[in-house]
């Protein structure tokens, strides 16, 4: 069984995560044949847009945490090629259909396509603050919603299809069984563009998103730097487990009053 599966609809591909039984969770197979299939298709003559979901009754519930721990080490190990659909290498328009959960790196393959389709079972987290030392602070931003709603996605709180679709992050929200062709009725509108416009556009729409500034980048990577590294396999091992974490917050307590600050990076 390939962990990766694709369906070609004459110019239309449809590539899908295939890992059911751990739903469809990332793990470094799985990284590989994604990124090899993404770079199968942006070098493709004959295929001009693509349709991205998972089997079964998740999308992608993110890090393969087993792998982590089995590897002694967060975040999963990345594939030895180039994935040009995350690095942003990739010309051609993609469309999620989101079928269940999408959580943690899962919710950041949503954010990394053009379009969204979702059913109404559809699951979101943003799952960050519940494995690292700084929460998704930035999945909020580059979305453009209020600063309400990006906090509680910064935070880890689970969020509806629905939510979601209130919200703006998603385009279509529909039943189950129209998931998949609500997302074919969109990638064949795609089709009816001039080839020129329809990559020109979704460039120029990917180069006006939001991002955050280099300054607060800086902030980030010294945040992600301020506490007990040990929480990191912990919250991954009590995951695994199905146990309450146990945390232990700071190597020295007093550093919970000594977080950096843009003026302090500065000094």
């Amino acid at each position: 069984m390939d962990v990766v599966e694709t369906e070609r609809h004459g110019q239309i591909l449809v590539v899908r995560m295939n890992r059911p039984e751990r739903l469809n969770a990332l793990n470094h197979e799985m990284r590989t044949r994604l990124a090899e299939t993404w770079t199968e298709f942006r070098l493709s003559d004959g295929l001009e847009v693509a349709i991205f979901t998972g089997s079964g009754r998740a999308f992608c519930a993110g890090e393969d945490m087993k792998e982590s721990l089995q590897n002694g080490a967060p975040g999963g190990r990345r594939p030895a090629i180039e994935d040009p659909f995350m690095s942003g290498a990739l010309e051609k328009p993609v469309i999620a259909a989101v079928n269940g959960f999408a959580m943690g790196g899962g919710f950041m393959l949503v954010e990394h396509t053009d379009l969204r389709v979702a059913a109404k079972n559809a699951v979101f987290e943003v799952s960050e603050a519940k494995r690292w030392l700084l929460g998704g602070y930035n999945h909020g931003h580059i979305a453009n919603v209020p600063f309400p709603i990006a906090m509680e996605m910064a935070l880890g709180f689970r969020f509806t299809a629905e939510r979601f679709y209130e919200v703006g992050f998603l385009n279509r929200l529909v039943e189950p069984e129209a998931l998949m062709p609500s997302a074919m009725a969109m990638a064949e509108h795609l089709l009816t563009l001039p080839p020129a416009s329809r990559v020109n556009t979704v460039h120029m729409m990917r180069q006006m998103r939001p991002a955050p500034s280099a300054e607060m980048q800086r902030l980030a990577k010294a945040l992600h730097d301020h506490g007990a590294k040990s929480d990191l396999m912990e919250s991954r091992a009590a995951f695994a487990e199905k146990r309450a974490p146990r945390f232990k917050g700071w190597d020295d307590p007093a550093d919970r009053y000594r977080l950096p600050t843009l003026g302090s990076l500065k000094d």
